[in-house]
């Protein structure tokens, strides 16, 4: 059984660092949060990881810790005590562990900081993160169907890394491939909004819909950075207070995105 306090911990944790995943999880029934709230906070931890230091070597060492962790909670037997990976293991199965592993890994790109070769890479690293993660999140509480919800991931994560290229380029990195930058953001974003597409065919309904509800936005980050790749590279995109609220509330409560 799931401690309280674990997920409030985790509930804690999401709620201060990625607040987007916090509002959606708060709109999904109880039963549903003591699954979703572990899984972000899982995410959190693992996106951090690359971030928190200058050395390469502990970088990769945070997320060996990860993967270590996971593979404990494949295996099924004793799993170490954390605040994350305790109530983790209580919701997942071999799978979602083999799929976040997956995630683990693609993340150690973040490390290394290396200049992608093509778009190719590019989708590689949202499939598994984003994509990873939404289908996770999906699949444990019984929403959707994998095509259509891995195709929402790669929206999501194509929306989140163009909003992240000017904090990317500011700290010395190359998110982009080599070649003309406007264009390479305009075509990024022109594949987000046809994986959008693509997810819409079949969106969640009922309840479960709260899992999409990470989707409020997704959209009009996308098409702006179409519109206007130039103003997207100088700033992240962002949709203001009001319509962010706005935007999520409607997701929330219709399921549309």
């Amino acid at each position: 059984m799931i401690d309280g306090d674990d997920i409030a911990a985790c509930a804690a944790l999401v709620q201060r660092g990625d607040p987007g995943r916090f509002r959606a999880t708060m709109s999904a029934p109880v039963p549903m949060r003591r699954i979703l709230f572990p899984l972000y906070a899982f995410n959190l931890e693992v996106a951090r990881a690359p971030w928190v230091t200058k050395e390469s070597l502990i970088a990769e060492m945070r997320l060996q810790w990860w993967r270590d962790a996971l593979e404990e909670i494949r295996n099924g037997g004793p799993v170490r005590r954390h605040e994350v990976v305790t109530p983790l293991a209580l919701v997942l199965d071999a799978q979602a562990a083999t799929d976040l592993d997956t995630l683990v890994e693609a993340r150690r790109a973040d490390i290394e900081g290396t200049q992608p070769d093509d778009f190719g890479q590019i989708l590689r690293y949202v499939d598994a993160t984003a994509g990873g993660l939404l289908w996770t999140a999906a699949r444990l509480v019984g929403t959707g169907a994998e095509g259509p919800v891995r195709a929402a991931g790669r929206a999501q994560g194509l929306a989140a890394y163009l909003s992240a290229v000017p904090d990317l380029t500011a700290r010395g990195r190359h998110p982009l491939p080599q070649g003309d930058k406007f264009a390479a953001m305009r075509a990024l974003a022109e594949m987000g909004l046809t994986a959008l597409a693509q997810a819409r065919k079949d969106r969640p309904k009922g309840q479960k819909r709260a899992v999409m509800s990470v989707m409020a936005g997704v959209d009009h980050v996308l098409r702006r950075v179409q519109a206007d790749p130039q103003a997207a590279l100088d700033g992240p995109v962002t949709q203001g207070v009001f319509r962010n609220a706005l935007g999520f509330s409607i997701t929330a409560l219709t399921g549309r995105f």
